[in-house]
Formats: C-alpha cells, structure tokens, sequence
C-alpha cells in the first residue's frame, strides 16, 4: 500500500513536471533583432523595445484548451507608451484570440491591464483593470484557463474575469482552432497611455519586460488533432467555486475601469447577446 501511494506521488510530481515549460525549449523568440534574449539557463526571458524595434517570441507548439500561467515583470519607471503583452493566438482573418496587453504608465500611475477575446476573427470585448499591486516590482502570476465552457482571466491566483460560452445565443466561441502563445513588448503611444495623449518618452529607452515560470497544462496540437496528458488537467471542466465567484465581484466592484457590457454610448442598440449570460 505504501508502495503504491509513493507511486501516485511521483506519477503527479511527473504530470506537473510535464506541465513546466523551459524558455529554451519551449519558444522561439521571433522578431526584435537581438532584442529579445533567453537568460539563466532557459528560466529567464527578456524583451526590449528601443526607438528602432520591440520584439517579441511564441511557443513552439499550438494547443487547444488549456491553463497556460506566466511570471511577468513590467517595464520600470515611465512606461508611457508601452505595450507588454501575454496571449494566445491563431492566426488568419478569423483567428481566436486571448489577451492579456498591460499599458504603460508615467510614473506614479497605475499600469492599465487591457482584456479582450477575439472568436472567429470578431473582438470588441475589452474588459480594463487597475491591479492591486505594482506590477514593475516583482513578478506576478498571470493565467489563462480555457476549457469548451468558458475562458478565465487569474491573476496570481484571483479570477480577474470570464467568458463564457455563448454559442446557444449565437456568439461563436473559441473552440475549433489552435492558439500559440505569444509575448511581445512594443511602442504604441498612438494609443495605449491615456488614449494616445501621453507619448513614449525615449529618453528612458530601452525598455525591458522580463518573463519566467511559463507553465502550459494543455492539450498540443499536432495535424489539427488535440493531444492531452492521461488527466488532461483539472482545467478540462473547471469553473469558480463560492470562494472564486466572490473573489472575481471584489475585482469587479474594485478594480474594473472599463467593460464593454456596460458601455451604453458604444452601444445604444443595446449590449451584445453574450452581456445577458451571468457575469460571475
């Protein structure tokens, strides 16, 4: 019998092990020109953006479903114009999308934390928030779960958001094409401060965003077909229990600047269909 429990445990210590991602391994930087550097033996990722580039890097592998969890530490000082971005993607005119963009700030302000959910090439569903903490001075847990009933937002643990699947009201819902993982820290002053009021300051150049701890518990996907571990994780049918739901309305009731569900200008027709499923 004792046997057999030590078994199980390092059976679970393996799947988890499995879970964790090497930088080395795991991505390949894909555009920036150098900018982009993997660090500390494969546990340490940093992107830089100057006046010339930004850059940015992407799993190897695709998957469909999952939990995807990243460390971030965001740019310092004035970020004013900046973009820091973690997400998942496919690609073409109709591709998903799952983001999670921090925009930069003069310093004394709080970062913005932009949302958004892209289902068959249709976004327009931001969702912004303050964060609780500074996010420039230590990493934070930042965590994507998507499963066939619904997509959550976590930070460091605390449900941020969801999106549910509304495919009975008619709203398409990410379940059909695999997503990368993709990271990039770029100028977009025309918009991310303020609206477009406050510009990159390039004096402060270069900029630097640092990630580690990246984690994919997922389904790969290879020729189109899923692959999933024996367990395929508990993500697969995970919604918010009591403790979850009343964490996600401290957010909201807290920390949310901005919803698109409650946007009566942008919307004077009426809110789309997937504003009327429950928002815990």
């Amino acid at each position: 019998m004792e046997r057999l429990v030590l078994f199980r445990a390092w059976f679970l210590a393996a799947l988890v092990a499995a879970a964790s991602a090497n930088f080395l391994s795991d991505v390949e930087i894909t555009w920036g020109d150098g900018r982009g550097k993997i660090l500390e033996n494969g546990n340490l990722l940093q992107l830089t953006l100057d006046r010339a580039s930004g850059s940015g890097f992407q799993s190897k592998q695709e998957y469909l479903f999952g939990r995807f969890d990243m460390k971030m530490k965001l740019v310092p000082g004035n970020s004013a114009g900046t973009v820091t971005t973690y997400y998942l993607s496919s690609q073409g005119p109709t591709h998903d999308e799952i983001d999670f963009e921090f925009l930069g700030n003069v310093s004394g302000d709080p970062y913005v934390l932009h949302t958004n959910v892209y289902s068959q090439g249709k976004g327009d569903r931001e969702q912004q928030f303050y964060l609780w903490f500074d996010p420039k001075l230590a990493f934070h847990t930042y965590s994507i779960l998507w499963n066939p009933q619904q997509i959550v937002f976590y930070v460091d643990g605390t449900p941020i958001r969801v999106f549910r699947n509304s495919e009975s009201l008619g709203v398409p819902y990410p379940k059909n094409q695999a997503m990368r993982l993709y990271a990039s820290l770029w100028d977009g002053d025309d918009w991310a401060t303020r609206g477009g009021l406050v510009k990159t300051d390039w004096s402060q150049a270069p900029f630097v965003a640092s990630y580690q701890g990246y984690a994919a518990d997922a389904c790969v996907s290879s020729a189109g077909r899923p692959s999933c571990l024996p367990s395929r994780g508990n993500w697969w049918d995970q919604g918010l229990d009591s403790g979850a739901v009343q964490k996600l309305k401290w957010v909201r009731d807290n920390y949310m600047i901005y919803d698109y569900c409650r946007d009566t200008k942008r919307f004077p027709q009426g809110f789309p269909p997937e504003c009327s499923t429950p928002r815990n």
